[in-house]
């Protein structure tokens, strides 16, 4: 392949890199849960004995069912803030039915709100897969594991009716032995919970116990993902990220004593672990400062998906009261409250848990900006557009050496046809000959090649904040674009509208056909940028590059109105600062056709 080759298809990249991860695109099989199957479990550091989330045996019981049917007839305590709504089950004092007020399931008028979490069973509360947070403590030193709460514990409320802002409630749980267990819930006016749980020992005699928070998911939660996005688990442990999806669970080096597949990390002073979505979260965060175990397992069979907090084992003397007290973050990922909690609760980076990708060194700047203009404008899609621009004219300086190069090159292309038919297929004299012309020219064809590569960074970031950013869900532009974190509802298979059937729904086999008014204005827009670079000398990648806006415009039907507008955006302006600097050099183009007038050249290399 000649320079002048390589050079286009850098910018090209520069333009399509991002979206090559369309190819990427799967979407993962969904286990079905085995309600028969044995039940999760969570362990406890230094602990005898293992904790479930369920609260059945570790083997040999039809867990699920029993669970699903305790939960059903057992009663709960009503959550109720200015965010979120939900419930609280007796049974084991589990976390398993919230809601979030602020966010809908579609457009419609009488959508539900997003379901978050979900407990086992039942009809009405069962809008999604099992999902929940759940408590308790496991025995030690010979401690009998039946004098210790765990997931089946039915808790009595002490204090308190309905959870809200300022309003805690209290449960008690007495296991007439001398224990004495109670666990403090709390919620603030966003997303977070503080769990409290202590036990009195009034046994006459020094008792050892651990506490622990379990997060728990049945099953992968119906979803397409990709591989620009994590979901699965996210953990910080002393300062350090790690991600772990949803696939690579099961296969996680064992080391839990039932022999599930599970990955504990030993926590010295700070960190959290939970379950990350695009948009949501459910995280536990023990107190500042507070040793911990964190831990990620799996379940075969049962299909459950545990995230752990298991806290050291305490020596509780007798007379003595013991107290560990944990935050869970059940809500969406919200960057100011994310940032918030972080600042005023002390969960140290825990801004991370927003996939930041790996130029988190530009996304994070680009996300801030773009939160700015969403507030000072009033709408995400000017905003998005605002920002590219900002970004196009940061990274200026740069492409504008890659505009020129492009553009003397394009100038030259005629010469390059006559030297490709007289070399024919002697590819020596033809590289000898483009050298030459080169030379004689002075163009350099690698001269716009690290801009281009320095720019790619920046737009591949650009796409990664448009993407994970939660403003964009159910965020309007104007018009027809009700929903920028959707794809274009309109379609050219009912001439958007006007024709009176519906069109093919997203995902399904047809729908790349139905087309959108801003996939065809992205399709134009690459068209018309594709004019102003210099073709190829080679009939067939003339034809490929001559195709690819319009397979493009077909690929991108499907992504979500915000990323098409970025995309159409950015292809705007960067055809108005190329057509604008070949202007300013003498050299308008025309289109339709070839260029006008170039570069002046050498008056002795012309002869």
């Amino acid at each position: 392949m000649d320079d002048q080759n390589k050079n286009l298809i850098l910018a090209t990249v520069l333009s399509f890199l991002v979206i090559l991860i369309w190819f990427t695109l799967f979407p993962p099989p969904t286990p079905e849960a085995d309600p028969n199957a044995p039940s999760t479990t969570a362990q406890g550091t230094d602990a005898t004995q293992s904790a479930n989330a369920t609260g059945e045996p570790a083997a040999g019981a039809p867990a699920v069912d029993t669970a699903a049917a305790e939960l059903s007839a057992a009663a709960r305590v009503d959550i109720d803030t200015p965010r979120l709504e939900g419930s609280i089950s007796l049974l084991g004092g589990r976390i398993d039915d919230l809601s979030l007020k602020d966010y809908k399931v579609s457009l419609d008028a009488d959508a539900a709100d997003v379901r978050l979490l979900a407990p086992i069973g039942g009809t009405e509360l069962n809008a999604a897969k099992p999902y929940y947070a759940v408590y308790g403590w496991l025995p030690a030193g010979g401690l009998d594991p039946s004098l210790v709460p765990n997931a089946k514990t039915l808790w009595q409320v002490e204090a308190g009716a309905t959870l809200a802002p300022g309003k805690p409630v209290t449960l008690k749980w007495d296991n007439g032995a001398g224990l004495v267990f109670h666990r403090k819930v709390e919620v603030d006016e966003d997303y977070l919970f503080t769990v409290t749980q202590s036990v009195d020992n009034q046994t006459g005699a020094a008792v050892r116990l651990a506490p622990y928070g379990i997060v728990a998911r049945h099953g992968i939660p119906d979803a397409q993902r990709i591989y620009v996005l994590h979901e699965g688990v996210v953990r910080m442990s002393d300062g350090v990220l790690e991600e772990t999806k949803y696939s690579a669970i099961p296969d996680l080096d064992i080391d839990n004593r039932e022999g599930a597949p599970a990955e504990p990390v030993a926590v010295t002073t700070d960190g959290w672990i939970g379950f990350t979505d695009k948009y949501w979260m459910t995280t536990l965060a023990p107190a500042p400062g507070q040793p911990f175990t964190s831990v990620v397992k799996y379940v075969p069979g049962a299909d459950i998906y545990q995230a752990e907090a298991r806290l050291p084992v305490m020596d509780v003397a007798p007379g003595a009261t013991s107290t560990a007290t944990t935050m869970l973050f059940a809500g969406a990922k919200e960057w100011e409250a994310i940032k918030g909690y972080e600042e005023t609760a002390g969960i140290k980076g825990f801004v991370d848990s927003i996939d930041w990708g790996w130029f988190f060194f530009l996304t994070k700047p680009m996300f801030q900006l773009l939160h700015w203009l969403h507030g000072a404008i009033g709408n995400m899609g000017w905003a998005i557009i605002a920002l590219t621009f900002i970004i196009k004219l940061i990274v200026f300086p740069l492409a504008r050496k890659s505009y020129i190069s492009m553009a003397k090159m394009k100038e030259l292309q005629p010469e390059m046809e006559a030297l490709k038919e007289a070399a024919g297929d002697d590819r020596q004299k033809m590289q000898k000959g483009m050298m030459e012309l080169y030379k004689k020219n002075k163009v350099n064809p690698a001269s716009g090649c690290l801009p281009i590569l320095l720019q790619i960074p920046i737009f591949f970031s650009l796409y990664k904040v448009i993407y994970v950013t939660i403003e964009l869900y159910h965020a309007p532009w104007f018009g027809w674009i009700k929903d920028l974190s959707s794809p274009d509802p309109s379609s050219i298979l009912n001439l958007f509208g006007l024709l009176p059937w519906a069109t093919p729904e997203p995902g399904s086999l047809f729908f790349i056909f139905s087309l959108g008014v801003l996939p065809i204005l992205l399709g134009i827009s690459m068209w018309f940028q594709q004019k102003l670079n210099p073709a190829p000398t080679d009939p067939t990648q003339q034809m490929i590059f001559a195709w690819m806006p319009w397979i493009f415009m077909f690929m991108l039907g499907g992504f979500a109105s915000g990323l098409v507008l970025y995309w159409i955006a950015n292809n705007v302006i960067t055809f108005v600062q190329q057509y604008s600097i070949m202007s300013m050099h003498g050299k308008r183009p025309d289109l339709f056709g070839n260029i006008k007038s170039g570069f002046k050249r050498d008056k002795s290399a012309s002869k």
